[in-house]
């Protein structure tokens, strides 16, 4: 069974930022290629969503409804709807994940 993949608002936002900071600090070259690794990670989700852990911040507090994959150093944060995959965050692991996840999934957009 193959699930459709979906990046949310925000998780596409993450991603052009990702690109973006890479492309203006490093170079053109080496924003496509962690752009192409990235969608890589998120892209096998189509066929093994259930792959990913559950974020160690969000177990902390109880929260088990999401999982993440990576892309070193970057962590893919996303849930699963019936069929549908959402990838919900986008971020370099090195980051305060455990504020940014609970302040970007506590005011999520909604991905139904």
């Amino acid at each position: 069974m193959s699930f459709l993949v979906q990046l949310t608002g925000d998780a596409a936002r993450d991603l052009e930022e990702i690109y973006d900071y890479i492309d203006r600090h490093d170079s053109p070259d080496r924003a496509d290629h962690v752009l192409a690794r990235i969608e890589k990670a998120f892209g096998g989700l189509s066929e093994y969503p259930r792959r990913g852990s559950h974020p160690k911040e969000l177990l902390d507090v109880g929260i088990r409804e999401y999982r993440e994959v990576f892309s070193e150093p970057y962590r893919i944060i996303y849930r699963m709807i019936g069929n549908t995959v959402y990838v919900m965050v986008i971020a370099d692991g090195r980051r305060n994940m455990r504020a940014l996840l609970e302040w970007r999934l506590l005011r999520a957009e909604s991905p139904t």
